[in-house]
C-alpha cells in the first residue's frame, strides 16, 4: 500500500510538473508574441512620422499635427478590435518619438506632445486614463534612451503634459495620473545622475580639507607637545 500510494504520489507530481511546463512554454511564447507585435508598431509609428514628416518637407511646422493623427489612428484601431490601447500605447509612443528624432525634430516637443494626444484620445472613448498616461510618458522615455536624448527634461515635458491634459477632463483623471506617475521624474533623476556624481564630490572634497588643515595643524601640535612633557 505504501508502495502504490508513493507510486501514486509521484505520478501525480509529474502530471502537475507536466502541466506547469505547457503553461510556462504557452506564457513565453505569448509573451515572445506580444514583443514581437509591440517592435511592429514602433516600426510603423517610427516609419510612418519620419516618412510623412520628410514628404512635408516642414519638421517644425507639420509635426504636431502627425502626432495628432498617429495617435488617432492607434486609439481608432483600438477601438475597431475593442481592445489593446494600453498595449499599444508605448509602441506608438515611442515610434513617434524615435520618428521625429530621424529627422531631426524636437524630441521633447514631440514628447510632450505625444503623451497629450495619448491621455486626451484615452479620454474620449473611455479607456483608463492613468494607465494610458503611463505607458505614454514610459514609451516616449524608453525612445529619448535609445536616441541619447536629455531623458531628465523629456520626463518633466512628458509628465507635466499628462497632469496638464488629466485637468481638462476632471479632479479625479489628475489624482489618477499623479498618483500613476508618482516618482518617474525622480527616477530618471537618479538614472541620468548615476555616473556625474563621482566626479563632484573630488573637486569640493579637495579644496575644503587644505583650508582646515593650515588652521587646525597648530592646535594639533600644541596638544602633542603638551602630551609628551606629562
Amino acid at each position: 500500500m505504501t508502495n502504490e500510494t508513493i507510486a501514486g504520489s509521484t505520478g501525480a507530481g509529474e502530471t502537475i510538473g507536466r502541466t506547469g511546463t505547457a503553461v510556462k512554454e504557452g506564457v513565453v511564447s505569448s509573451l515572445k508574441g506580444i514583443n514581437e507585435i509591440e517592435a511592429e508598431i514602433v516600426s510603423l509609428a517610427k516609419n510612418t512620422v519620419s516618412n510623412t514628416l520628410r514628404a512635408t518637407g516642414s519638421v517644425a511646422n507639420e509635426s504636431v499635427g502627425i502626432i495628432k493623427d498617429v495617435i488617432k489612428g492607434a486609439i481608432q484601431a483600438t477601438e475597431e478590435v475593442g481592445t489593446g490601447l494600453i498595449l499599444s500605447t508605448k509602441s506608438v509612443a515611442k515610434g513617434i518619438v524615435m520618428g521625429v528624432a530621424d529627422v531631426g525634430g524636437d524630441v521633447v516637443s514631440a514628447s510632450g506632445q505625444t503623451v497629450k494626444g495619448a491621455v486626451k484620445g484615452a479620454a474620449e472613448i473611455g479607456a483608463d486614463v492613468a494607465l494610458v498616461a503611463r505607458r505614454a510618458v514610459d514609451g516616449v522615455i524608453e525612445a529619448t534612451k535609445e536616441i541619447g536624448g536629455n531623458v531628465e527634461e523629456v520626463a518633466k515635458v512628458a509628465v507635466g503634459g499628462a497632469i496638464e491634459t488629466a485637468g481638462t477632463i476632471g479632479n479625479t483623471a489628475v489624482k489618477a495620473v499623479k498618483d500613476m506617475l508618482v516618482g518617474v521624474v525622480e527616477g530618471v533623476k537618479e538614472v541620468a545622475g548615476a555616473a556625474l556624481p563621482k566626479p563632484r564630490p573630488t573637486s569640493p572634497e579637495v579644496t575644503p580639507p587644505s583650508t582646515p588643515e593650515i588652521t587646525e595643524s597648530p592646535e594639533i601640535t600644541t596638544k602633542g607637545r603638551g602630551r609628551r612633557g606629562e
